[in-house]
């Protein structure tokens, strides 16, 4: 916290789309364009994370978003010869701002077309965007610019240094094998588990922002984040789980996604565990394990080969540790960069 608001705290730079050249048309990206940054967006993950793929709906997603404005917040380059889409980037900042403001910023540069010039256009127009977001807030609040990358695109990570963006958190990819064995974990008398359904989604929402409030850069879940979340096809409620008391409160959730398309990326098929929070009050009750253990169960009767998670490398739960003992074991990196104002 902090006593002057982020209005008179931050630099407000021009924000001026590039100028189009005989190489390359700049404008705001529209939702017509789907199908276009579908195939860009699979372009750049199977250079920098051939692992995983953003999907049609997720994109879909990040664009219909209430508080994106398309035309402000979002910039495409488009080859003038081809027509073909080679960059794209979008500014987003979040509505939660309890102990923070946010501007994320996101995109990329087609892999055939790095070494031009592209990507320090397309972040020089993002970093100025981000700054005119943080200073339309009033709040005493710290503002961050924010982006990450995989610790193996080494380029993407001088980039950001250029703009003196700085590595501020690792979050490492965790993988497991499901025919390994399962722990069997014994749960408090006054504990069970439900599989997750809507009757349980508002409090499980709130139990999933108590469990993070103090993780780092979180800040609460709207009702149309939460939501347009579960509505994603790779949602799947049979695979997620809640740890509810004898009371009704839902005190620890796991949330799953699945999604085939990455398994003919990967060679294998598997669950990727997209949150796991336990309610501060009830942790080292051994609540996490028996969530993790019942989702192994539930991949391994669907057949699955893997379970997947990403997670903070300094989470303050103890969750590396959790995951280790649960039979996880490292596969990838990527990186938080931050300025913080």
């Amino acid at each position: 916290m902090t006593n002057s608001p982020l209005s008179s705290r931050v630099p407000v730079p021009s924000v001026t789309q590039p100028p189009d050249t005989d190489r390359l048309v700049w404008r705001p990206i529209r939702l017509a364009d789907l199908d276009d940054l579908v195939g860009l967006s699979r372009a750049i993950a199977l250079a920098d994370h051939p692992n995983y793929v953003e999907t049609r709906e997720e994109i879909a997603e990040e664009l219909g978003h209430s508080y994106v404005d398309l035309v402000d917040d979002s910039l495409i380059a488009i080859d003038a010869a081809t027509g073909m889409f080679v960059a794209h980037g979008l500014v987003i900042m979040p509505p939660g701002q309890d102990t923070l403001v946010r501007s994320i910023l996101l995109g990329g540069v087609h892999p055939d077309r790095r070494g031009e010039g592209i990507g320090r256009t397309l972040l020089a127009w993002e970093n100025a965007r981000g700054l005119q977001q943080l200073a339309s807030s009033d709040k005493t609040l710290p503002g961050w610019l924010m982006l990450f990358t995989e610790e193996r695109a080494a380029s993407a990570a001088q980039l950001y240094a250029h703009f003196d963006f700085e590595p501020t958190r690792w979050f490492l990819g965790q993988r497991r094998d499901i025919a390994d064995p399962i722990p069997e974990v014994e749960l408090p008398p006054d504990i069970r588990l439900v599989t997750f359904s809507a009757d349980y989604s508002e409090a499980a929402m709130k139990a999933k922002d108590s469990a993070f409030q103090d993780h780092w850069g979180s800040q609460p879940t709207s009702t149309e984040q939460w939501n347009s979340m579960l509505a994603l096809p790779s949602f799947r409620a049979e695979h997620s789980f809640l740890a509810v008391t004898d009371v009704g409160e839902v005190v620890g959730l796991l949330i799953t996604d699945v999604v085939e398309a990455d398994w003919e990326l990967e060679g294998f098929s598997s669950g990727y565990i997209a949150i796991v929070g336990v309610v501060r009050e009830w942790r080292r009750k051994g609540i996490a394990p028996a969530l993790l253990a019942r989702a192994f169960q539930s991949f391994r009767a669907a057949g699955y080969e893997r379970a997947e998670l990403d997670v903070d490398s300094d989470n303050p739960s103890g969750a590396l540790g959790l995951y280790r003992g649960m039979g996880f074991t490292e596969t990838t990196r990527q990186i938080a960069f931050t300025k913080v104002y």
